[in-house]
């Protein structure tokens, strides 16, 4: 019995000794012994409180709040400024009819911002998903935004990547292509790491968190994407014209003040109407024009297959002198196909895409096998001459398809991988070997994917039937859209996450240019935007890459554009002043850019630019009409005052003027005009100018009519009817400015060559 006894003891102690053994062995593997039974409790409450949640912290600004800010900017302080005073002086209509004005003009933004897609939440939303970890030695499920930094996962075919991972067990395929944008699966192996937002597509294993929450692959785009924010020209355009306006109004108020103290005339009285004519020379309306202008090209836009997500990204357009492109579902069609075919000695270009088309699935709608496919229908191959037995789909493990297939009274068995597999199981002598390796090569560094075909008979080694080159090829369309970018003064740039020479390929076969450079070639210095200005393309771009680029150009003034269809786009998307997020393009991209392709091609490209060089010769239009006006009422006034010792118009003839003026000029938003060749700029200096001496003269003019009045019509000793002539004269000096501005030789606009 005690040998019974000690005989079991020893045996539970060999038995205890294996299972340490085989922990160890495992712990090997996974790098450290603690992985083996995973994190405790104790050191995810720690981690927990030193990393975060696997999540993003969502901050929003409640909307009254972004309505508020509504009333924060220069043009706002001007008009809050014009009805403090007249509320001081007891004007009450103006002070409501001025109110409307900037109500108006803030409702009418708020609501553009607050139409702006929310692309931080869809993000969001991935992850909040269920994952297995192993945690005090056994696996649990828990939500994702429970993961920390150490966590020991397991993932299969279909699981989200909800953190940043390591392999540390197995062999799978993943789809990252809603991060990167990039076609076809990609296969990932022992110490190779997995970014938030793939999805394992083949396999499973074993994987140890590195990253969570903001600092993943997903979480450093969510910050991109907060910390991105396009400048307001508009507002810019705005601050300028109220500059120079002020400058020559204030000069002329300041005058008539000066006047009316020596000639006895109270102050008090003077006050309502220096505020209404302060009133007349802001661009109250140009808010408005600009929405309404905006508007009716965005409907434009619609019927040809672009939406604009925000108003003013046409405006933009008209000024853009940067485009730079993605390359996968952008300038090509994000799938692969047959680019070109190398056969074997005894087979033909034929044989090997008939062989590649028999170990492909149309059911699992693989992007390699449905590219086989789809060349095969073009050259009419007679699928129906032979049947699959049996399909053996690619594995990580095996690294090949296999099918077998009776073909008549033959069967045999075909292959089809990559080419140092493929090679290892056929008979390639050595002295072919070196032949075929150097074919690959050439081939690879012209961009293209090789994939090796072979088939194998009873009794025989198989034998190579040749290589097949894929490509994902640019669109028909591409080329042409590049020549009439170019046309247009617009420079193009290539910006893709794809090795150097399939860049370089790409852009040389769409006429973009050869000069291509790796992004770690890149100067982080201020010669920066110089380097940049002098490629084509950059080649091996992450997100951050693409974002600082555009933010880059923008620091030196350049208008910029950007393509893109993937979430590594969106942060540039959303930063650039013109994105433009293609047909096919990820939720994400989408509701970050200001412009979406809603039909397949690129040519919609081109439309927001057209229109938006037409609306921006529609806006100097009307510019150059506010100029003009402004300085006719306030030049007309103050001279007639020194002439006449007396004020010739009321604020309420001056308020209904504004009215039948400013407002009434929005109709110019419909007005046929001629646009440049090259991207417009403004210049507020030069459209100052003219509508100076626009104005001046027309005021001149203006007082001769009231000289006659005043000394034939007895305007002198009636009031009414002396504002009644003022307002007759100055309201079809007003209307005299539509037909005297029309073309943009005149209307102040500039290229940036001028």
């Amino acid at each position: 019995m005690n040998c019974v006894l000690r005989l079991c003891d020893i045996i539970c102690l060999l038995s205890t000794f294996g299972d340490m053994v085989c922990f160890l062995c495992m712990a090997k593997d996974l790098g450290t012994v603690g992985a083996v039974t995973g994190l405790s409790q104790q050191e995810v409450d720690a981690l927990l409180k030193q990393y975060g949640y696997n999540e993003t912290i969502e901050k929003k600004i409640p909307l009254w709040k972004l309505f508020l800010k509504k009333f924060w900017n220069l043009s706002a302080w001007m008009l809050e400024s014009i009805i403090i005073l007249s509320l001081i002086t007891h004007n009450y209509s103006d002070a409501a009819v001025v109110s409307c004005f900037l109500l108006v003009n803030s409702i009418i933004t708020f609501v553009q911002d607050y139409k702006a897609s929310d692309a931080e939440q869809l993000l969001r939303n991935k992850l909040s998903i269920s994952v297995q970890v192993l945690r005090d030695g056994s696996w649990k499920t828990i939500p994702a935004r429970e993961l920390v930094p150490g966590d020991i996962m397991r993932l299969r075919t279909g699981d989200f990547v909800s953190a940043d991972l390591q392999l540390i067990e197995g062999s799978i395929t993943i789809d990252q292509s809603s991060l990167t944008g990039e076609s076809g699966d990609i296969e990932k192996n022992k110490g190779d790491d997995l970014y938030s937002g793939s999805v394992i597509t083949q396999g499973e294993t074993t994987a140890q968190v590195i990253s969570t929450g903001i600092h993943t692959y997903y979480g450093k785009t969510i910050t991109l994407l907060k910390t991105a924010s396009p400048k307001s020209h508009v507002d810019e355009i705005i601050a300028k014209v109220i500059k120079w306006l002020s400058v020559v109004i204030e000069g002329m108020l300041l005058l008539a003040v000066i006047i009316s103290l020596m000639k006895g005339i109270s102050l008090l009285s003077v006050v309502p109407l220096m505020v209404i004519l302060f009133t007349n020379a802001l661009p109250v309306g140009l808010t408005v024009m600009f929405s309404v202008n905006n508007a009716i090209g965005a409907r434009q836009l619609l019927k040809e297959g672009v939406l604009v997500t925000r108003l003013n990204a046409p405006n933009d357009a008209a000024s853009m002198d940067i485009l730079c492109l993605d390359k996968t579902g952008t300038l090509t069609m994000n799938s692969l196909s047959v680019a070109g075919l190398l056969p074997a000695d005894g087979f033909t270009d034929r044989d090997v895409l008939l062989y590649g088309v028999q170990t492909s699935h149309e059911a699992d709608k693989d992007a390699i096998d449905m590219a086989f496919i789809r060349e095969g229908k073009k050259q009419k191959i007679d699928t129906g001459s032979f049947t699959q037995q049996s399909f053996t789909p690619f594995t990580p493990q095996n690294r090949h398809t296999e099918a077998v297939i009776r073909s008549g009274p033959e069967e045999y068995t075909v292959y089809k991988g990559s080419f140092e597999v493929i090679t290892k199981l056929t008979g390639i002598t050595a002295t072919e070997l070196p032949d075929w390796q150097k074919k690959v090569t050439d081939a690879a560094a012209k961009g293209y994917r090789t994939l090796a075909v072979a088939k194998g008979e009873a009794g025989k080694p198989a034998r190579l039937v040749g290589v097949d080159m894929l490509l994902d090829p640019p669109r028909e369309d591409a080329g042409k859209l590049i020549g009439e970018l170019k046309d247009m003064d617009i420079s193009v740039m290539l910006l893709t996450g794809d090795a150097l020479p399939i860049a370089t390929e790409i852009a040389e076969k769409t006429g973009i240019g050869s000069r291509l450079i790796k992004a770690s070639e890149l100067k982080q210095d201020d010669t920066l935007v110089d380097q940049l200005e002098q490629c084509d393309g950059i080649a091996e771009v992450y997100p951050e890459d693409k974002y600082k680029i555009v933010k880059a150009f923008q620091t030196k003034g350049h208008i910029v554009g950007m393509t893109g269809d993937g979430v590594n786009d969106a942060p540039a998307l959303k930063q650039a002043e013109v994105g433009i997020a293609v047909h096919n393009a990820a939720d994400v991209a989408k509701s970050s850019a200001s412009i979406i392709l809603t039909r397949d091609g690129l040519q919609g490209i081109l439309g927001p630019v057209k229109l938006g060089r037409v609306t921006f010769e529609r806006f100097n239009i009307w510019m150059l009409n506010k100029l003009s006006r402004s300085l006719l009422k306030v030049c007309f006034i103050v001279l007639s005052l020194i002439l006449f010792s007396k004020y010739v118009v009321s604020t309420t003839v001056l308020l209904l003027l504004m009215a039948l003026t400013d407002f009434v000029f929005i109709s110019t938003s419909n007005n046929k005009v001629h646009i440049s060749a090259k991207p417009n700029e403004w210049n507020i200096p030069k459209l100052a100018l003219i509508g100076a001496v626009e104005g001046i003269l027309m005021s001149l003019q203006a007082l001769g009519l009231l000289t006659i009045g005043w000394h034939y019509f007895d305007l002198a000793e009636n009031s009414g009817q002396l504002y009644t002539f003022s307002y007759i004269t100055l309201l079809f000096f007003s209307l005299m400015v539509v037909f005297s501005v029309r073309e943009k030789n005149i209307s102040g606009v500039q290229n940036r060559e001028d």
